[in-house]
């Protein structure tokens, strides 16, 4: 049974299938940071120096923030996982991240899994490196992080405490990327179903917070501003930034004092992505501007009440088990149990 009226069904598979096909559902996002989230590593914030924009003009390089592949993809299953799970379709004791792999349900179809020599599932979600828009000395703040006595006084280095006689010094410092810095990031969904489609876009939708996790940081919203059908990959997340870039600078909207407005972005976002779309060699339909919004608003609508999320997340984890049962070996009771830890 369709869940959905605004796409045709052609872009779907009946089921997933064991080798590509070659359908993409491309979903163009664009992250916006909404805290102070990190995405770091070795204690350093991720940076790249590259070209900043596509035309001649704008050809100098730029350092700019990244946001690596596994920073984006893991929390958005993990908001997956969160869903099944709350909704019955997977236990903990069955299916643990990176711990052991059930291996029958959409998370571990979807999003693939490897499990020694138990068996591994391909990924079908394609995420690259994003990009800031934003140079990186516009986009990241340093903090000094301090040590608070239980009175509420806090002390820095070479200053006494607000116990007698004790000297403390700064716990940390640590930089942290600004609010309203954007990172345009296309997610891949290689050879969907509907359901699978419906899965993974949900999952973007609700994911909140990416990067180094923490109760106070972190915060990041989606703004998805189309989706792309296509029978091959389309331009990379790097292009999309750079051209952009150049969208923003030819109407000067690039102010390094301020941030940048999301309306002036998510404008330029879809103009760039014409744009880029209009160079490809391939076969695609697009949904962007009004007819993505229809699109947006049925989904949302689905999503949005318990018998919708249901129906969606069942379907899912039917074709999950169909999957499983008839392309991944299947081991005796006795073998399930061993196949543990994932290499």
């Amino acid at each position: 049974m369709a869940l959905l009226t605004t796409v045709d069904s052609k872009f779907f598979h009946a089921e997933i299938p064991y080798k590509p096909m070659g359908k993409y559902a491309h979903f163009l996002t664009v992250r916006v940071t909404e805290s102070y989230p990190l995405f770091q590593t070795d204690g350093e914030l991720n940076k790249a120096r590259v070209r900043a924009g596509i035309k001649a003009e704008n050809q100098a390089p730029i350092s700019r923030l990244t946001m690596f592949k596994r920073k984006q993809s893991t929390p958005e299953r993990l908001v997956g996982r969160e869903l099944l799970r709350n909704y019955g379709l997977m236990t903990a004791d069955e299916c643990e991240y990176n711990v052991k792999f059930a291996m029958d349900n959409p998370d571990c179809i979807i999003y693939g899994f490897a499990i020694g020599d138990s068996g591994s599932e391909k990924s079908k979600v394609v995420v690259d490196t994003a990009f800031s828009i934003t140079a990186f000395d516009e986009s990241h703040e340093n903090f000094t992080l301090n040590a608070p006595f239980e009175n509420g006084t806090m002390a820095s280095k070479g200053e006494a405490g607000s116990k007698p006689g004790e000297v403390t010094s700064r716990i940390n410092q640590q930089d942290h990327i600004k609010p309203q810095v954007f990172f345009p990031s296309i997610v891949t969904l290689k050879d969907p179903t509907e359901a699978g489609f419906l899965y993974v876009f949900n999952n973007i939708l609700r994911t909140r917070h990416y990067g180094a996790q923490t109760t106070r940081t972190g915060r990041v919203r989606n703004e998805l501003i189309g989706v792309i059908f296509a029978d091959g990959e389309i331009t990379s997340n790097l292009r999309w930034t750079q051209a952009i870039y150049d969208q923003l600078q030819a109407e000067d909207k690039l102010n390094s004092r301020d941030p940048l407005n999301e309306d002036d972005v998510v404008a330029a976002a879809a103009t760039a992505i014409a744009s880029l779309m209009n160079e490809e060699f391939i076969v695609h339909t697009d949904f962007v501007g009004d007819r993505f919004t229809s699109l947006l608003n049925e989904i949302k609508a689905l999503t949005g009440n318990e018998e919708g999320i249901k129906r969606m997340l069942q379907q899912a984890d039917a074709e999950a088990k169909a999957y499983n049962k008839k392309h991944i070996k299947q081991k005796p009771e006795g073998e399930k149990a061993k196949a543990g830890k994932k290499s």
